[in-house]
């Protein structure tokens, strides 16, 4: 494993997976994103030799993966839409002579006549199905031509397969179980935390605004931010860059070349933010994403979790941000409503929703919130936003009963703008048009503000206590739960109106605890300039810079600083293909700096 890739350990979980991978033994495996999933595949296709063949949803990862690959000396290579003439026809040759240990192709590919028969004869051993949740309708990405996997499986004559996906609870694995083995597979759930990742989430103010503070307090580093629309993306785009950033859009409605040409530029980049909708990101194996911000939020827990594991896939600290308010979640709900999907998918997605909001607004260790909904329970983790400033609880039930009541009195068919306005005392047209100036709740939260009321909203509707009709038009209604709340019959738990809490947006967390040991000017100075060369090197060879060495592995060298080979070969990452390729040039720079 260290001389190919340059490891010389294995993460949590990795060993256990590879023993069962080697012994022929079909796998599904769900293990966080960052914990090595890749290895789980291509390290047994190394040492067992034969054909394996790679099942992945998106070119961007395909060919990442086949250049680190081939980077290490591995021979791989992919097929895909995007491929030029001259690179499919290499590698179905490569693939005809038996030459590969490594064929990366979209499920589309499997549907091709006679490409079964074909990997048949080229020896295959194996079939790698990554993102696997894809295989089932219950995952939160289901994409039908998954499906082809297992009937190419047969055709092919039942070849050895291991799955492996970051996001399955129960009931996907066991969908993903029956449509992809034929038997049942030897299952490993390593654990859903990825504790290099700071999480945070705060209530959506100024939107743009607060994104632009964020991203500026991080220069030099790269970050996805995630939009519900296109035109949101162009818009956050537009203002980072007017700022000073450098962000790009990236939505299906742009033209093919061009998201091509912003993805590429992205992996290649160091410190480029994308402003994305959900069709950047999956499978974008880009190590050193160092923060994601959802502007909106995202469709369920599940869509949640696989979108902030685009940060920090090599290990080091990263930083998410959701921001979020009730129009979010009602626009979600009414999407879920207007969709194509069956009424029993529709009620899941909507336990989903919910389930994200309670997140939202949870009143501890927001890790524990988001793992106990994949059924792991942990003890406080310390660094999340809640943990770092743990919000203060009182009894909140005549708060609550002030807001219902505004609710209730209205008919029940009201929005919140309408709803603050009579709670604050606010004679807007709409209220004297109606005359619910007259009513008894009139001015009875006057000592609140319109954000805090807001609060309060986002609090009760997290705790089931009011709800909006799938069917409505942005009218509030008190919900079997908010009506014993009401009546005092049952009481609630609220944070202080008077908090007015928000994530952090400045104050950049470290980028890594390893180049915290950076404390010298000297090897400060050596790692800039092995980055320097590091990019240098990327940019002759077209590829993203990580594809040379990662942060990690500049960091040990200049803080080591081998004088030989043999010295060098030891450093975390340093294979030797990679060792032979680049030792005698960072051998020399890391000489200069004597």
């Amino acid at each position: 494993m260290g001389d190919v890739f340059g490891f010389r350990s294995f993460r949590p979980g990795q060993a256990e997976i590879l023993v069962q991978v080697l012994d022929g033994r079909d796998v599904l495996a769900v293990m966080p994103t960052g914990r090595g999933k890749s290895l789980c595949f291509q390290l047994p296709a190394v040492v067992r030799g034969g054909l394996t063949l790679v099942v992945s949803p998106l070119i961007a990862l395909m060919r990442d993966q086949v250049a680190a690959l081939q980077a290490n000396g591995v021979p791989a290579a992919h097929i895909t839409s995007a491929d030029t003439p001259e690179e499919r026809e290499q590698a179905w040759q490569a693939l005809d002579d038996g030459a590969l240990r490594l064929l990366y192709v979209s499920p589309e590919r499997l549907s091709v006549p006679g490409f079964a028969e074909r990997l048949g004869r080229a020896g295959l051993i194996m079939i790698a199905v990554d993102e696997a949740h894809c295989v089932s309708q219950w995952g939160h990405d289901f994409r039908p031509d998954y499906l082809r996997i297992a009937e190419l499986a047969e055709a092919a004559g039942r070849p050895q397969i291991a799955a492996f996906t970051a996001t399955a609870d129960a009931a996907a694995r066991r969908d993903i179980a029956a449509r992809l083995f034929a038997d049942p597979p030897v299952e490993f759930v390593a654990g859903f935390d990825r504790p290099n990742l700071h999480l945070a989430v705060g209530a959506k103010r100024s939107g743009s605004k607060q994104i632009e503070t964020f991203v500026k307090a991080r220069p030099d580093r790269s970050g996805i931010v995630y939009a519900a629309s296109r035109k949101a993306c162009e818009e956050l785009a537009d203002r980072l860059n007017a700022a000073g950033v450098n962000a790009a859009a990236y939505h299906a409605g742009l033209d093919k070349a061009v998201r091509a040409a912003r993805q590429d530029a992205f992996l290649k980049s160091e410190s480029m933010v994308m402003c994305a909708t959900v069709a950047f990101g999956m499978g974008v194996d880009k190590p050193d994403v160092r923060y994601v911000v959802h502007a909106a939020l995202p469709k369920s827990m599940e869509a949640y979790y696989q979108e902030i594991g685009r940060a920090g896939r090599d290990g080091e600290p990263a930083e998410t941000l959701m921001l979020w308010s009730l129009g979010d979640a009602a626009l979600r709900r009414r999407q879920i409503a207007e969709s194509d999907a069956d009424e029993a998918r529709k009620q899941m997605e909507l336990r989903r929703l919910g389930a994200l909001i309670s997140y939202c607004e949870a009143p501890q260790c927001r890790r524990q919130t988001l793992l106990g909904y994949f059924g792991e329970q942990i003890d406080p983790c310390g660094t999340c936003d809640l943990c770092e400033d743990p919000p203060k609880r009182i009894d909140g039930s005549v708060i609550a009963q002030k807001a219902m009541s505004a609710i209730a009195r209205t008919g029940q068919r009201f929005g919140l703008e309408h709803l603050i306005s009579v709670l604050r005392g606010v004679e807007t047209d709409k209220v004297r048009a109606r005359d619910h100036q007259t009513l008894p709740t009139f001015g009875v939260g006057a000592d609140l503000s319109k954000d805090q009321w807001m609060s309060v909203f986002r609090q009760l509707f997290a705790a089931g206590a009011i709800d909006q009709p799938i069917d409505g038009h942005g009218e509030w209604i008190i919900t079997a739960k908010g009506k014993e709340i009401l009546f005092g019959r049952e009481g609630v738990e609220l944070r202080p109106p008077e908090e007015r809490r928000g994530a952090r947006t400045s104050g950049a967390r470290p980028v890594s605890d390893a180049a915290e040991a950076l404390r010298s000017e000297q090897d400060r100075a050596l790692y800039s300039a092995l980055r320097k060369l590091r990019l240098e090197l990327a940019k002759q060879a077209g590829k993203p810079a990580y594809t040379v060495f990662a942060d990690r592995t500049l960091i040990e060298l200049a803080l080591a600083r081998p004088a030989t080979l043999a010295a060098m070969g030891e450093c975390h990452g340093v294979g030797a293909r990679k060792l032979e390729r680049y030792g005698e040039v960072f051998l020399a720079e890391i000489a200069k700096a004597g």
